[in-house]
């Protein structure tokens, strides 16, 4: 994750002014440490990976940027399986970074997990700026367009397209 979009996780969490936020792709707690930084004092970021290993790493990094233990609940496992127990309309932001093959299916579940006016992100979705060139292309650079074009014609979205990192998708939910 580069700077800059770390820096507008932390904007846009501030922005919806997020209680409750939905991370999927834990990874090693960069993107979680700018998304609670961003966040309300007593928020708390809900993320998921399939890979504990991460999450560990994640937990002991919230720690060292001085977040208290109870800011972040961590579920182990894959963001398909654990994101249907997840409250309808409970979050104000869902965040976006796991398998780039399944973002059409997190963009279902997130619109059923965001309450009016809460916003989800999607980070990767230039695909090295392979999603724009033309010519044949690998399923995930098709799967990112297929996402790109469903947001762009959602009637329950406005969205928009940050160019910071690899592209940082956007959209307030209607």
């Amino acid at each position: 994750m580069t700077p800059g979009t770390g820096s507008a996780l932390g904007l846009l969490a501030a922005a919806v002014d997020a209680k409750a936020v939905a991370e999927i792709g834990t990874g090693f707690g960069v993107s979680g440490i700018h998304l609670l930084q961003g966040m309300r004092p007593d928020g708390v970021l809900t993320t998921v990976d399939p890979e504990p290993e991460h999450q560990q790493f994640a937990r002991q990094a919230f720690r060292a940027a001085g977040f208290a233990s109870n800011r972040a609940r961590f579920i182990p496992g894959r963001a398909l399986d654990v994101l249907p127990r997840l409250a309808d309309a409970g979050y104000d932001l869902v965040f976006c970074d796991g398998d780039r093959l399944e973002y059409l299916d997190y963009l279902d579940e997130s619109l059923r997990l965001l309450r009016p006016g809460g916003l989800v992100a999607f980070e990767g979705v230039l695909g090295g700026g392979r999603t724009i060139d033309s010519g044949p292309q690998p399923t995930e650079v098709l799967r990112l367009r297929e996402l790109l074009r469903a947001v762009r014609e959602s009637q329950e979205l406005v969205p928009s397209l940050l160019p910071v990192g690899d592209g940082l998708l956007c959209a307030v939910k209607r």
